[in-house]
């Protein structure tokens, strides 16, 4: 399928990060050397004040053509992540997204079985949902640990394995 013709592109990639765990060190520099290479990402900082956050994202996910998906320590501890993480799949099995995992000083079966800070930060979400949206939220954290699962899957990059 020829995806310019069917879905409009704005960025070549699109990154996923936890901002605290990765901003300043290895998200940095990665934008830099698709920078340097001429490839337009997608990074949270172009994000626009006054606007709703999460229409934004979406939509330059939609029009990316690849997702680069950081996972690092606390990764799961942000809904934000783990929502774009979500969409991202979504767009992956919907139109084709090509999707890169980088596991950042994480070990990858520790994503895949959900387990050390992936299933501390599970807690915490299971945990701090109110009762008006406990329904909502169990249907959330599902989605969300089905797509770490899928995520920790596919063929990507292990940072503890390179300098």
């Amino acid at each position: 399928m020829d995806r310019s013709s069917t879905f409009p592109i704005k960025y070549e990639v699109f990154l996923s990060f936890r901002g605290a765990d990765t901003r300043t060190n290895f998200t940095s520099h990665l934008l830099n050397a698709l920078t340097q290479k001429s490839i337009n990402a997608f990074i949270d900082y172009e994000l626009t004040r006054g606007h709703y956050t999460w229409p934004t994202l979406a939509t330059a996910i939609e029009e990316s053509l690849l997702s680069i998906v950081v996972l690092s320590e606390n990764y799961a501890s942000s809904t934000w992540c783990l929502k774009e993480l979500a969409h991202i799949l979504e767009c992956r099995k919907k139109r084709g997204l090509v999707v890169i995992p980088v596991f950042y000083e994480v070990d990858p079966s520790h994503v895949r079985k959900l387990s050390g800070s992936f299933e501390t930060s599970f807690a915490k979400h299971e945990r701090d949902s109110t009762s008006w949206d406990r329904i909502s939220r169990r249907k959330d954290v599902s989605v969300w640990k089905a797509a770490l699962k899928e995520v920790a899957n596919i063929s990507g990059w292990d940072s503890r394995s390179y300098r």
